[in-house]
């Protein structure tokens, strides 16, 4: 008998189904056909951009004249860094507006590493004269034109400085004796070259401005120089919380119980220890010379390490840890009841990936397919982004009707903009382009992102009706495991891939049209930060509020849309709509018994990540005296404690996804049984005796056996 309460109609027994159909069609053809034509479209992009683009731009610093300073293969390959003629004028506010110095810039083998005027050095010996002329342009007559047509054409900066190399631009070898005297070289002040004196600390303001454009790439490079220190300790790190998470699947198989409260007294404890470890840092800074000085106060510092030396961090992290650890015990207190029933569910999902144990090899197969998703759109992005070309404008220091419009640097000394305007010069300021492409150079980057978005969603929405299809299978099997087919997951990959693209494509295309808008609204809130309008900032904070509840539905839905799919080979509408029913009719169990199960396993998951950052933070940190001497010397030791931290937890993850996955694929299947079976000879419960002892229900079948 049937019954409907406006949740949907309960299943009907059917003597005929002994888990995932066999007998199946093609589902959502036309999206399939759509998702195909997109990757065609893809893949074009990306041939484009591949034509296109210039991925050098990223790593060299150009000339005024965007020419690449120590590129392989050029006549600039001796000649690796970047020298300003006069870095005085990149304390200008234009660097802030349009990251570049209003001065001529030229690729040398070394920066100056004295002081020399170009009028001391016409005078002086044979020995300065060749050293002045490596900083000019070449092919200059610096024994025949004089100082003044020397400066006026441009041709050598009017003095040299020294300087160090610093992300391969010579800036000034700035310092600061007692008392905070500014100095350039041992000096305060310096001749300029024209009949007046430079204060270094002017110079220091020059510089400052002249590093805004590279303050990023200055980070980006030691974060990389950190990484090539310490890669193969990062990967060491990596592969213990592998073995980690693998020793800690196959004792949850046979000790599911025991493990799970382990787990949650040792996550207790973890988090516990991170408290202590806190106060105790917290407590030795007291007194300590500037470790009152707030984070407020501090600012932006691409040294992070400064900020673990004021006591206001270690007092943040203490808190976050102690709340973190109080809603922890809270959630324990007040579900330790349903704890017994998840515990049950843990169980069954243990036998289950015990008898599919290909399935715990299968996120292995989902990570190297994102890995290509995800190089594919970040080589791409950076074809795209270097795929414009070399735009020239006119800069200068008086006024002048020219100023920032575009020229020609070959032909520039015999145009009007040079006549009108002695002191413009034509460098190079940005790669742009007029062309068609260039045009649309903005949409095929959307186009990059939403496909990067889609494809990602696609792969994870095949492993999920891989796994849920290989599940299926076991909890379907009255007598296990001899019911069980061969090679479930490869049986449920082949369905998925031949019968199911079109609805795996149109449920990752609607969680990715949600990602997409999300994306743009945090684009919409960085460009509105400096804006006065509260209510634009309100609603727009309500918006992202309102899409990021959608997208965790979303992916609440599709999920168990994919269960569906994999057991009964619908279409994805159907399968998501019979989904939902199934469980609004079933809400109470969902809320106590399948979430609690979410939870006891992502403590899993932070009892790993606890573990392995713990040991990354006390190595790297040379913590640890005995092996003090074999940590690598790094700028940010929070480098590759942060990398192995984010490591283990996506590795966690893909161990505990395959529970996860299992646990919900079991659990929908637990209700499907409830809905069909009775229990009787005719319908017995396909679940587990432990399930339909802690359930209070018996199949006549276990009776007579008993």
């Amino acid at each position: 008998m049937t019954k409907y309460d406006g949740k949907g109609e309960s299943r009907k027994f059917d003597p005929n189904f002994k888990g995932p159909i066999h007998n199946r069609g093609c589902t959502d053809i036309l999206c399939c056909i759509l998702f195909i034509l997109a990757l065609l479209g893809y893949f074009t992009v990306g041939i484009i951009a591949w034509s296109q683009g210039d991925p050098r731009k990223v790593i060299y610093p150009t000339d005024s004249r965007g020419q690449f300073c120590g590129q392989a293969g050029t006549p600039l390959e001796k000649k690796p860094l970047l020298f300003y003629f006069n870095i005085l004028k990149c304390a200008s506010p234009l660097v802030l507006l349009e990251f570049q110095c209003p001065t001529t810039q030229l690729c040398v083998e070394s920066c100056p590493n004295r002081h020399l005027t170009l009028i001391k050095a016409k005078v002086g010996n044979k020995d300065d004269q060749e050293y002045y002329k490596k900083y000019c342009k070449e092919d200059v007559d610096f024994t025949g034109l004089s100082p003044p047509q020397i400066l006026k054409d441009g041709l050598c900066p009017a003095m040299l400085m020294p300087s160090k190399a610093f992300t391969r631009r010579c800036l000034p070898a700035l310092a600061t004796l007692k008392g905070g005297v500014v100095v350039v070289g041992n000096e305060t002040t310096f001749d300029d070259g024209n009949s007046g004196t430079v204060n270094a600390s002017d110079v220091l303001e020059a510089s400052k401005k002249s590093n805004i454009a590279v303050e990023a790439r200055q980070v980006a490079m030691r974060i990389f120089e950190d990484y090539t220190h310490s890669w193969h300790w990062i990967l060491l790190g990596l592969v213990i919380a592998m073995v980690i998470s693998l020793i800690f699947i196959v004792l949850l198989r046979f000790l599911a119980g025991i493990m799970v409260w382990i787990m949650i007294i040792l996550v207790i404890l973890v988090i516990g220890y991170g408290i202590f470890h806190c106060y105790m840092e917290f407590a030795s800074l007291k007194g300590e010379p500037g470790a009152d000085v707030t984070i407020r106060d501090l600012g932006l510092q691409t040294d992070f390490s400064v900020y673990l030396q004021i006591r206001q961090t270690w007092l943040a992290f203490m808190i976050i840890l102690a709340i973190v650890e109080f809603i922890i015990i809270l959630l324990l207190i007040f579900l330790r009841k349903r704890i017994l029933i998840a515990i049950a569910l843990i169980k069954e999902a243990s036998r289950a990936v015990g008898h599919v144990m290909s399935s715990l090899f299968y996120p292995l197969l989902t990570f190297a397919l994102l890995a290509v998703v995800i190089a594919y759109w970040a080589i791409t992005a950076v074809f795209l982004s270097t795929s414009n070309e070399q735009v020239y404008k006119v800069f200068n220091t008086s006024n002048c009707s020219f100023s920032r419009q575009t020229c020609n640097p070959k032909t520039f000394n015999s145009s009007n903009a040079s006549l009108a305007c002695p002191d413009a010069e034509c460098l190079f300021a940005f790669y742009g382009g007029e062309t068609l492409y260039h045009k649309y150079l903005i949409l095929f980057q959307f186009y990059n992102v939403f496909l990067f978005f889609w494809c990602a969603n696609f792969v994870t929405a095949l492993g999920q009706v891989t796994l849920s299809g290989a599940f299926a299978s076991y909890y379907w099997a009255f007598k296990k495991p001899e019911d069980i087919p061969a090679y479930p997951i490869f049986a449920s990959l082949g369905r998925a891939l031949r019968y199911h693209t079109g609805s795996l494509a149109f449920g990752s295309l609607i969680l990715s049209l949600v990602q997409v808008i999300r994306v743009l609204l945090e684009y919409l809130d960085h460009k509105l930060k400096g804006a006065q309008n509260k209510f634009a900032k309100f609603l727009l904070s309500c918006l992202k509020c309102c899409f990021w509840c959608l997208e965790k539905c979303i992916k609440f839905l599709n999920r168990n849309a994919y269960i569906m799919i994999a057991i009964y080979g619908k279409n994805f509408c159907t399968a998501a709509r019979d989904a939902f029913f199934l469980l609004m009719r079933n809400i109470i169990r969902v809320a106590v018994l399948d979430k609690v199960t979410d939870f006891l396993l992502f403590l899993g998951k932070l009892l790993i990540v606890g573990i392995v950052g713990i040991f990354s933070f006390f190595f790297f940190s040379g913590r640890i005296k005995a092996v003090e001497q074999a940590a690598p010397s790094l700028n940010y030791y929070w480098v590759p404690i942060l990398t192995v931290v984010v490591g283990s937890y996506l590795i966690a993850h893909g161990f505990f996804s395959v529970y996860a996955m299992c646990v919900d694929t079991l659990f929908l299947c637990f209700l499907e049984d409830l809905e069909r079976n009775d229990g009787s000879q005719e319908r017995p419960y396909f679940m587990s005796q432990d399930l339909l002892t802690l359930l209070k229900k018996s199949n006549e079948d276990y009776k007579s056996m008993d």
